[in-house]
C-alpha cells in the first residue's frame, strides 16, 4: 500500500485513513484517464497485461 500511496502522491492525490487498496488504485486509474477497473476482471480475464496493477488485479478479481 505504501507504493500505491507514493504513486497517488505523485499524481497529487491524497487518500483518507481507511482507504482500501482497491479504492486507491481506482482513483489513480481515473486520474490517469483510464477506466477504474481494478479488481473487476470478469471471468478472471483482462487484456490490459501491460497495466502496472495487472498482477494484483488478477489476484483480487478472483476473490471479489
Amino acid at each position: 500500500m505504501q507504493e500505491i500511496r507514493k504513486l497517488g502522491k505523485e499524481k497529487n492525490l491524497t487518500f483518507k485513513v481507511g482507504t482500501t487498496k482497491i479504492e486507491a488504485v481506482r482513483a489513480i486509474q481515473r486520474t490517469e484517464g483510464n477506466f477504474d477497473c481494478f479488481a473487476r476482471a470478469e471471468n478472471k480475464y483482462c487484456d490490459q497485461t501491460n497495466c502496472l496493477f495487472y498482477q494484483d488485479c488478477m489476484k483480487l478479481s478472483r476473490t471479489q
